[in-house]
């Protein structure tokens, strides 16, 4: 029916054409007609519509979320596909039209939901930024601590005197160690004895500290600086937790915590020349601490210990008969002719540079051997008796051998002093005012082969460490002769040398969180070491 009614339509446009090019028109009376015309069309559509008129017109728009599943939109199309019916899908409140311009407004709900997704998580990652500081540090919870084995259960029943009597006696019989994953064996006396001690220490030593003492001078690590050794071994005992215990009667040693350096910046008066003052406070400290504690009593002192690295450290036990005869020093100035250091009793502490103590470890690492033009070098003040004989024989004589004093400005500008550590083959490391230098550990840091001239120096760890294997000892009656012993050395001796300097470095690194063998621990064996060797077992 409404093919007849199109049909008529355009004949009866036809005919009106003809009509108007032959007669005139009456164009308001045609204008009428057609405007009945378009309105009989209309309501005849409206008539033959599957629907009523007011769900095409009244119906809510289409909305549809991105939730809706793939499933449903494939039904909906496959509907469409065979269906003349209108098709209403309802899954979540939510309708799909059929015709082009519900699909138009599907695609525009799409759109917005998108638009408002990719807003949605902009300004998420915004608020995610802005609280970056408010976001709360999540602390892992350590691992459960593994059950002691029946050995340490029986070991941590022992009094101190039956736990060290038994240490002792497991030194008899140390095993035997070929090669070990985390030890060197090029670099130890004997391997061996080592490594069952550092086990039997890790095993049984417990350490109680003293808490009396009025800061700056107990408890106050000096961080920085050539004399920092004192401040991080203390700073690090006093944090740990593995080998210090609150218990006295428990404690294998017993640390007085001082610092010599803060002893001398609070006590000594400038100029003066005068360190009684230093010593007699320690002794006054001692004497106070024998009166209100039974343990320095017990031993006369031989079971404590102190850490020193400034100069003076020696000089501060002079007022204290039993603190100087002893207690167990680790010293850096560790000078055998001057009667204070004994040997095999006391410790050599090294003397270690610490620029950043944040950052203790800070260019730490060399050159390879190939990027390393310089013989030897060495530049510093000229203090004590060997560095201007030294500087007299060897500055500006040989292009190989650089000797410098302090270095000049010229020359730092084109290199600076680690830099020319690190471009030597040999680190000459001279005696100052006292035996100890903190270029031998400087050299060891840099990977360049420490020259050591310095008698009646005890190099540290010397009861462990071969030191021939990374190092070259010079008398000083032979600087004269420093090339010549230098260029004597095999290149294939040098290249282990330069090896055994990388593999050793592991042993004299301040490490923020102590790892296993590093400073701390090889200072605190060799502590430990000391007492087990004087410890004498009851009966014997």
């Amino acid at each position: 029916m409404s093919g007849l009614l199109h049909r008529f339509t355009l004949y009866l446009m036809r005919e009106i054409f003809r009509a108007s090019i032959s007669y005139k028109i009456d164009w308001t009376k045609i204008c009428f007609v057609g405007a009945i015309l378009t309105v009989g069309g209309i309501s005849l559509q409206m008539l033959i519509l599957p629907s009523s008129l007011h769900t095409w017109f009244i119906y809510q728009p289409a909305t549809v979320t991105l939730y809706e599943s793939m499933k449903e939109t494939m039904q909906l199309n496959e509907t469409h596909k065979n269906s003349t019916e209108r098709v209403q899908l309802i899954p979540t409140n939510s309708v799909v039209a059929h015709n082009a311009s519900d699909q138009v407004i599907q695609l525009a709900s799409v759109n917005q939901e998108r638009d408002k997704t990719s807003k949605s998580r902009k300004s998420s990652k915004r608020r995610k930024h802005a609280k970056v500081k408010e976001k709360p540090i999540i602390v892992t919870p350590p691992p459960p601590r593994r059950p002691p084995t029946a050995l340490e259960r029986h070991v941590w029943s022992l009094k101190p005197v039956e736990a060290l009597a038994y240490a002792k006696e497991e030194m008899n019989h140390a095993p035997t160690v070929i090669d070990d994953a985390d030890l060197y064996a090029p670099l130890f006396l004997n391997i061996s004895i080592f490594k069952r001690s550092y086990e039997l220490m890790e095993l049984i030593l417990k350490v109680y500290i003293y808490r009396d003492g009025s800061r700056p001078i107990f408890h106050t690590p000096h961080l920085r600086g050539i004399y920092a050794s004192e401040g991080w071994f203390m700073k690090l005992m006093e944090e740990n937790r593995q080998f210090v215990t609150k218990d006295p009667e428990k404690a294998h040693l017993f640390y007085l915590a001082y610092s010599a350096r803060q002893l001398q910046t609070a006590l000594y008066v400038p100029n003066s020349h005068n360190m009684k003052p230093l010593s007699i406070y320690l002794r006054n400290h001692v004497n106070w601490l024998a009166g209100k504690y039974p343990f320095w009593n017990r031993t006369h002192g031989s079971d404590h210990f102190l850490v020193a690295c400034h100069d003076w450290g020696p000089y501060t036990v002079n007022e204290h008969r039993e603190l100087s005869q002893n207690t167990i020093k680790a010293l850096c100035n560790a000078d055998v002719s001057e009667g204070v250091f004994k040997l095999g009793k006391d410790v050599s502490l090294p003397e270690t540079t610490i620029r950043t103590p944040r950052k203790p470890l800070r260019n730490v690492g060399g050159k390879r051997v190939s990027q390393r033009p310089i013989l030897a070098f060495f530049a510093g003040n000229m203090h004590g008796r060997v560095r201007p004989i030294l500087l007299r024989h060897w500055k500006d004589k040989d292009d190989d051998i650089r000797v410098y004093g302090p270095l000049p400005q010229r020359i730092s500008r084109k290199m600076s002093y680690i830099q020319h550590m690190k471009s030597s083959k040999y680190c000459i490391c001279p005696m100052g005012y006292e035996v100890n230098s903190p270029r031998i550990i400087e050299s060891i840091y840099y990977e360049c082969v420490p020259v050591i001239i310095a008698d009646n120096f005890v190099l540290p760890f010397s009861e462990f460490l071969d030191w021939t294997a990374f190092a070259v000892v010079v008398a000083e009656k032979d600087i004269p002769k420093l090339k010549e012993i230098l260029t004597a050395i095999p290149l294939r001796r040098y290249l282990a040398m330069q090896i055994n300097v990388k593999m050793v470095q592991k042993h004299f690194l301040w490490n923020p969180k102590p790892l296993k063998y590093d400073l701390f621990h090889m200072v605190l064996h060799s502590i430990w070491f000391s007492r087990l060797n004087r410890f004498q077992i009851p009966g014997t």
